[in-house]
């Protein structure tokens, strides 16, 4: 079989390449960077260079394509423009799905996050619970729109669309300088003064990109999958990272308050100099949300099963030592 991977440079998508290329299918991957892309797929990947928002770029990508993995995408929660959420994030998914059905693939795994769905603080999302309103940040808005302009095109054209819906992915891989990556980094280099409050669903990336291929070979069209293994407090995460790698330190956590007000105040300044905030609004607004996920869909009807997310900690901390990323 042969596959088109967008976001290969990315947490998930680079796992679902790999995973994809050690089973023996022929993966193509999108990139805007090629150089980046080399040093981060397998030799056997073949490089298409273009761009999900170029469509002329994707059509050649996608020629002769049996299937497509859409795993692109902005996660970050705050950007200078935050139409850019919705140009990449859900425009972007459209062309995609319109390239693969163009390139003759018969389905698109289209990879979304739990976000889209709906829960009180502290609730469960279920697949069967869809938030019937626009959420509360750019990005959670362009994800909604996403899934909205992935499934019409599906049902207007005829190619199936399947969509997988992860909580916070973490796990070896590409590394972000900001968000979990950067704070589990940072407090095992000593350097992380604070802790946010709350907390976050956590999966690890090989699991979502099991999920995905999973998806792909026995998801219902037209359906949602939760990935999703455990919720954990951004205390309790740093304190197993530390502890994984045996140095380190486990900061205070920031009152609800003080938090709020750095946020606010960071992206006042971030507006100014054009660089993210440390803790944006949109990430402070996630992990107050405090939401865990009932992936029992997945695990029935995908045949997929999670890492406890303290032995993911253990193996991304691992890696980070054998690889020296702290």
């Amino acid at each position: 079989m042969r596959y088109l991977v967008t976001g290969a440079t990315g947490k998930v998508g680079n796992a679902v390449a790999r995973q994809l290329a050690a089973r023996g299918d022929e993966v193509i991957a999108l990139a805007r960077d090629g150089a980046r892309a080399r040093e981060l797929l397998p030799p056997g990947v073949e490089l298409a260079l273009g761009d999900v928002t170029d469509p002329a770029t994707l059509r050649g990508a996608a020629a002769g394509v049996d299937g497509v993995f859409n795993c692109m995408g902005i996660f970050e929660q705050w950007l200078p423009d935050p139409r850019t959420f919705e140009r990449v994030n859900a425009e972007g998914a459209r062309n995609v799905v319109i390239a693969a059905r163009e390139g003759g693939a018969r389905r698109v795994v289209h990879t979304s996050t739990f976000d889209v769905f709906e829960a009180e603080r502290g609730g469960t999302v279920r697949e069967d619970a869809l938030a019937a309103h626009p959420k509360g940040t750019a990005y959670e808005r362009s994800k909604q729109q996403a899934e909205r302009l992935v499934l019409a095109e599906a049902a207007a054209d005829g190619i199936e669309v399947v969509i997988c819906n992860p909580s916070a992915v973490f796990g070896p891989g590409p590394w972000a300088r900001a968000g979990l990556d950067g704070m589990l980094r940072d407090a095992i280099r000593r350097r992380l003064p604070a802790l946010p409050p709350g907390g976050m669903t956590l999966v690890y990336a090989e699991d979502v990109a099991a999920g995905h291929l999973a998806a792909f070979d026995r998801g219902r069209a037209g359906e949602r999958y939760i990935l999703a293994e455990e919720f954990a407090r951004s205390r309790a995460i740093v304190a197993a990272a530390v502890e994984a790698a045996g140095r380190g330190w486990v900061p205070p956590t920031m009152p609800v308050p003080i938090a709020t007000g750095l946020a606010r105040a960071g992206e006042a300044v971030a507006q100014v100099i054009k660089r993210p905030p440390l803790l944006g609004v949109g990430q402070l607004h996630f992990l107050l949300w405090e939401a865990r996920a009932d992936s029992s869909r997945a695990r029935r009807e995908l045949g997929v099963e999670f890492i406890p997310w303290r032995e993911g900690i253990r193996r991304t901390v691992e890696w980070m030592l054998s690889t020296g990323r702290i």
